[in-house]
């Protein structure tokens, strides 16, 4: 019920050595310009009291990577206004690109990934968070990601 991809689109392995890099499992840095956190777009299933959800990383400003981070580790956290960002994870089980899609992440207790929610649009995934979905369309995901590509969410091992 859940999958996730372990870096943004735009990282590259070559980063990893950079001193102006950073790629941990919850927060990315490319060059000293660019600032990513992972959170998590929930999607309900419909007639299920579980939730569907996707690992995705989403780019902020610097300022509202700062204020995150500086408050990752601190209780009360959630109570902090949520920040705009892009979302920086390509879905390919989806028709059209999910790169660059607005977002708002809302930042929660302590020991929980933030939550991501998809601006108010027609695209698929975005109208699939606020309907829900299908077991079916769970399954069919489930088995488009099971071999995934280079950028593409693959199955999270701790779910």
């Amino acid at each position: 019920m859940n999958y996730t991809a372990e870096a943004p689109a735009v990282w590259d392995p070559a980063f990893a050595e950079a001193d102006d890099c950073l790629l941990s499992s919850d927060q990315c840095v490319i060059k000293a310009q660019h600032y990513f956190v992972k959170g998590l777009i929930e999607i309900p299933v419909i007639g299920r009291d579980e939730v569907f959800s996707w690992g995705v990383w989403v780019s902020l400003s610097r300022e509202n990577f700062s204020r995150a981070a500086d408050l990752w580790d601190t209780p009360g956290r959630e109570s902090e206004p949520p920040y705009f960002g892009w979302l920086t994870t390509e879905l390919l089980v989806y028709p059209s690109t999910t790169l660059n899609l607005k977002t708002h992440v809302h930042t929660r207790p302590l020991g929980r990934r933030p939550s991501i929610e998809l601006e108010r649009t027609d695209h698929p995934l975005a109208v699939e968070q606020r309907t829900g979905i299908t077991l079916d369309r769970v399954r069919e995901i489930a088995a488009a990601v099971r071999r995934p590509a280079d950028g593409e969410a693959e199955p999270d091992p701790e779910s």
